[in-house]
Order: structure tokens, then sequence, then C-alpha cells
């Protein structure tokens, strides 16, 4: 409690909201850092635990009226630092908001409050045969909210698209307390201007998302083919998975490990995929024409000297991915790993692969990358040893920075889909330019006049 002002505004939050308001150490402790491995080191303020959307507005009110900046926050997967809080911040949680409100079979669609988590929300429509479609590799513990506000992508977004593509509508409350309705429970809609659509990724920045209507699909049924390939080197891997997307084949999945990554992952698994070959791509499609584009993608790989199995069981191409998503595991075993995310053009992505080997051998860092080959979205991971106060060496930054602009010199971006958060806003001006930033700036403002929420975030 560092000033007047503060225990005022504690005195009003624990009026409004009783034991959903924590300043317990133990309870703050956490709200720090998250999965990107980013720590302010310094505790914040308090915690409210929201159970309603009047818990979130009578936050929002009382934070507006001490003006006191707001961080809200999932359950702390990110990895960007969006959700990280310090001293004199209050965090907001909606994790205990996570209850599915309605299911509609005949309209495909579920209102959900943001704090259910992915998987068990899929788990829940599996027994109606439908399917929220963003797949994040955190889906297991990251929540629906947390999805949307980083729009979240996966390993089958490249066919089935990313979380924007997924949500319809959005409850959304303001830094006042006032709460917007956006979107609808249409198929179809353009009346006014999107603002759903532009909620959707700005890392809690513009308001809270306190409810979510989500378009669902039929569960993936019928054929499924599974191809494991193994290549000498990475760049003929990624000249491969080019191929494919160029020969107008749109597989499910694609994913793409390099060497440093499948030497891990046998460490962690005590396999030996390395045998087989330095680089492993796994395509995966699926649908009617499920086997014409496996076969057709198998051509390719053979052609470019893959060594390449296929399987049309589902149970085996699930066995096939578990060693993709077993990837980061493998690497938080080692030691201390800053998990990158740059997306550059599909044809693009061998010459990414090759500058981030010639980036490892400049700086002499191990740069593990894998890659969701099918949207060339590339995943850098920076194993380091933390400086004295845990944080990243400097040599990390400028390796990192150098494969930041060769990403931006390739047509890409900074973030395919983790977000900015902390850890990247230095860059943002290097895509975006100045008068782009100075507008996001402006529509910032009239959101949230004061600047509280998520401050120095995306």
């Amino acid at each position: 409690m560092d000033t007047p002002e503060h225990a005022a505004a504690l005195g009003a939050l624990r009026t409004a909201l009783g034991d959903a308001l924590s300043v317990d150490q133990i309870d703050l402790a956490p709200l720090t850092a998250d999965k990107s491995g980013h720590d302010s080191h310094s505790l914040p303020l308090a915690l409210v635990t929201a159970r309603s959307i009047a818990d979130v507005q009578a936050t929002m009110r009382i934070a507006t009226e001490f003006q006191l900046p707001v961080v809200p926050r999932g359950a702390g997967t990110g990895l960007a630092g969006g959700a990280v809080a310090s001293a004199g911040q209050l965090v907001l949680s909606t994790l205990a908001m996570n209850r599915i409100l309605e299911v509609s079979v005949a309209d495909e669609l579920a209102v959900v409050e943001p704090g259910i988590i992915n998987a068990d929300l899929n788990a829940e429509l599996a027994a109606l045969g439908l399917w929220f479609v963003p797949d994040p590799a955190s889906k297991a513990i990251s929540t629906v909210g947390g999805n949307i506000a980083t729009n979240a992508g996966g390993l089958l977004c490249a066919k089935y698209g990313v979380t924007r593509e997924a949500v319809l509508g959005l409850k959304l409350v303001l830094a006042d307390g006032r709460m917007l309705h956006l979107g609808h429970r249409s198929v179809k809609g353009v009346t006014g201007l999107d603002l759903t659509a532009l909620v959707i990724g700005s890392e809690g920045t513009l308001g809270v998302i306190v409810e979510a209507t989500v378009k669902l699909r039929p569960l993936r049924t019928g054929a499924v083919a599974t191809i494991a390939a193994y290549f000498p080197d990475v760049t003929t891997a990624a000249s491969a998975s080019a191929a494919i997307t160029a020969a107008a084949i749109r597989p499910a999945a694609m994913e793409l490990l390099d060497s440093r990554s499948l030497h891990s992952i046998d460490r962690f698994l005590g396999v030996n995929l390395a045998g087989r070959g330095e680089t492993l791509l796994l395509v995966q499609t699926d649908g009617a024409a499920s086997e014409a584009e496996a076969a057709s993608a198998l051509r390719i790989i053979t052609g470019l000297g893959g060594d390449a199995d296929i399987t049309h069981d589902a149970a085996a191409g699930e066995e096939l991915f578990a060693i993709r998503r077993a990837f980061h595991p493998a690497l938080e075993a080692e030691g201390s790993v800053l998990i990158e995310d740059i997306a550059v053009p599909r044809s693009a992505l061998p010459a990414m692969f090759a500058a981030i080997v010639e980036i490892e051998e400049r700086y002499g860092i191990p740069i593990p990358t894998v890659a969701h080959a099918g949207d060339g979205n590339l995943h850098p991971n920076f194993v380091y040893t933390p400086g004295p106060a845990g944080e990243v060496p400097e040599i990390i930054w400028r390796a990192a920075d150098d494969m930041f602009r060769v990403a931006l010199a390739l047509g890409g971006t900074l973030s395919g889909e983790h977000g900015i958060g902390i850890l990247k806003r230095r860059w943002l001006a290097d895509e975006l330019g100045a008068d782009q930033v100075a507008l996001q700036d402006q529509i910032r403002a009239v959101f949230d006049p004061l600047g509280i929420l998520n401050p120095g975030k995306g």
C-alpha cells in the first residue's frame, strides 16, 4: 500500500468486491511473470478475481476514479509479457469466469465466459459433434479470452484460420466500466465499423473481454493422412513446405522442426529421430481430398530428397504430432528459453531459416526453431543462461534484433500469433512506422482516455 491514494482505492475495491480482492503476497507473486520468462520482480498492488461481469465493471469504475493502472489477466500463458504486472498496478483476473453459457447446434455457435480453457471447451463440444477451431500449442492451459486477446493461432490455422475468424461477437468492459456489445450472432454483419475485429489481438489495451460468441465447426471426420518426412538440412525442408503450398495443396497442419529441435526432443523423449534425418517436416491432410493431397505432397517431398513415411491411421498421426508438441517441454528441460514468434511469406521460409542459421553462427548461440510451415509462422527459441536478476542477456536481444530485421525485410512481421506485449514494443515502429504507431495510440485513447488499461503493452 504505497500511497494514501492506493489505500483509498483498495478500500473502495474491498467495499465493492469483498473477498474477490486480495493483497496477499502468495496471490500476487505469480503475477509478476508469465510464460514469456519476463519478470517485473515487482509485486502489483492487488489482485481482483472477478466472478461476474458486475465485478469487472465495478473494478474498472473504481480504477478510473483513482486512475489506477489495470492489467487484465487470464491463465498467464502468454509468451510476450502481455499479462505481466508490476508495482502500483491492479491485476484483474477473469480466470474464474469460466462457464459455457450457451451452445447452439443449429447456429453452430457458443457463448462463453473468457476464463474457460480452450481444451475444456472442446471437450464439452465434442459430445455434440462440434469444435472450436483455434488450437494454440497451449490449448490445454490457455483461456479462450486469452486466445482472443492475442489472436492466437496454432497448428491447424493454415487451413482452418486463426482466432479472429472464429469470433462473432464480444462483450467488452471499457476503462470507465461501461459495457459494449460488439458483433452479432449472425454469420454475416457489416453494420458500422468492425470493432469486434479491432478488439481481437489488442492484448487488453482497449477493454476487458467478459463474454464471447464464437463460431463452431463440425468435428473433423473422414480420411486423415500424415506424412513424416526427414531431410538433411532445414533449408531443403523449408523449400519442400513452400513447394507444397505453391502447388495449391492445403494441409490441415504442416510443421517443420530443425536439427536443434530434433536433438532436444530426442534427449527429452529418449528417442533417435535425428538418426533418420537432421530436419523433420510433418504434413497432415484431411477431408474429402485428403488422400489425393497427401499423394501430391509426398511426390514433392521425395522429389526434393526427403525420406518420408505416410500413415492413414488417425491415432498414428496424432502420435507424430505429439513429437511436435514435445518441443517446448524439451527446451524448458534444458534451461531458460526466450520463445520468439515471427512470420514471413511462405515462399520466404527457406531464406528465413538460412538467416537464422547464419545468426546462430555469428553470435555463437543455439536457436532451435520450429515453424507452422503452412502459414510461414516461425518460432525461433533462444536458450540462454539468465543474468544475475534473471534477465535475458543482451547478446540474445542483439541476435533477436537481427532476426526481426531479416523477417521484416522479407515482407514478414514481428509476431504471427504471440502478440507484442512488453517484449517487442521496442521494434513496433520498425514494422508499423511512426505515423501508424501514433494513430494506434490515438485509437487507444478513444477507448481508454486515462491510459490505465495494460499500459506499456501491445
